[in-house]
C-alpha cells in the first residue's frame, strides 16, 4: 500500500498536478483525496522525502522539491537516532558481499531471469524518472541474490535489517549524477556475469565495489 501511494504522489509531481516548490496539502486532506489512511501516507510521504521528492520542513509543512533550485543536500537520513548511514553500508558490505560469494553458480535458470529482469527494470525506470519502480527494482536485484545464498542464516540476517537495507538504496538517489547511474547500470551486469560464472571470488568483488559507489553517493564514509 505504501508503495502504490508513492507512486500515485510521485506521478502527481511528474505531472504536476502538484506543483514544483508549493506546499503540499495537508496529510488529513491528502489522505482523503487518495482514500487511503494516514499512516500508509504519512509511510510513502517518507518515502518521497528520501527520493528527493518532496521535504518537511518544522512547522510549514511538507514541499515538492524543485530540484532545480535547490542547493545542497537535498535528503536526511531518517534513521540517524539508531544507526549511521555508514554503519548501514558497512554492514551491508560484509553481508552482501558475502551472500553474493555464496549465491555464484546457484542461480537456476529461472532464478537467473528474473535477477536480469529486475536488472532490466531498474534501467528503464531511471530512463522513464520512475523513481520508486526504480528502487523497488534494485531491491528485487538484492534479495534475489540473497535468496540463492545457501547459509540461512546468513539470509535471515539481511532480511532482519531489511528496513534498513531498503532505506539505504533509496538515499543514494537524489545525489546520483547520470554517469554515476551509468556505473551502478555496469556494475548489476558484472555481478550477474560473476554469478553466472559462478565466480565466487569475483561475485563478491563486484558487490564490494557497487555498495562501496553507491556509499559515496549516500554520503556514507567507507574506509
Amino acid at each position: 500500500m505504501t508503495q502504490t501511494i508513492a507512486r500515485r504522489l510521485q506521478e502527481m509531481i511528474r505531472t504536476g498536478e502538484l506543483k514544483k516548490g508549493e506546499k503540499i496539502p495537508s496529510q488529513r486532506v491528502l489522505s482523503e483525496r487518495l482514500k487511503v489512511s494516514r499512516p500508509s501516507l504519512r509511510e510513502a510521504l517518507l518515502t518521497l522525502e528520501t527520493l528527493g521528492l518532496v521535504r518537511t520542513l518544522p512547522a510549514r509543512g511538507t514541499f515538492v522539491v524543485d530540484r532545480d533550485g535547490e542547493t545542497g543536500p537535498q535528503n536526511v537520513w531518517r534513521y540517524d537516532d539508531a544507526y549511521s548511514i555508514t554503519d548501514v553500508f558497512q554492514s551491508r558490505l560484509l553481508i552482501e558481499a558475502e551472500l553474493a560469494r555464496l549465491a555464484a553458480g546457484r542461480l537456476d535458470a529461472d532464478e537467473m531471469a528474473r535477477l536480469e529482469e529486475a536488472a532490466a527494470e531498474f534501467e528503464e525506470a531511471w530512463r522513464q524518472g520512475d523513481l520508486v519502480a526504480h528502487v523497488e527494482a534494485d531491491l528485487r536485484f538484492h534479495r534475489a541474490i540473497a535468496d540463492a545464498s545457501p547459509n540461512k542464516m546468513l539470509r535471515r540476517l539481511y532480511y532482519s535489517v531489511h528496513d534498513l537495507l531498503t532505506e539505504s538504496q533509496r538515499q543514494p538517489i537524489p545525489n546520483t549524477a547520470r554517469d554515476r547511474m551509468a556505473q551502478s547500470m555496469q556494475e548489476h551486469r558484472d555481478i550477474m556475469s560473476a554469478l553466472r560464472s559462478g565466480d565466487g571470488e569475483r561475485a563478491e568483488a563486484a558487490m564490494r565495489l557497487h555498495i562501496k559507489n553507491t556509499a559515496t553517493c549516500a554520503g556514507a564514509a567507507l574506509q
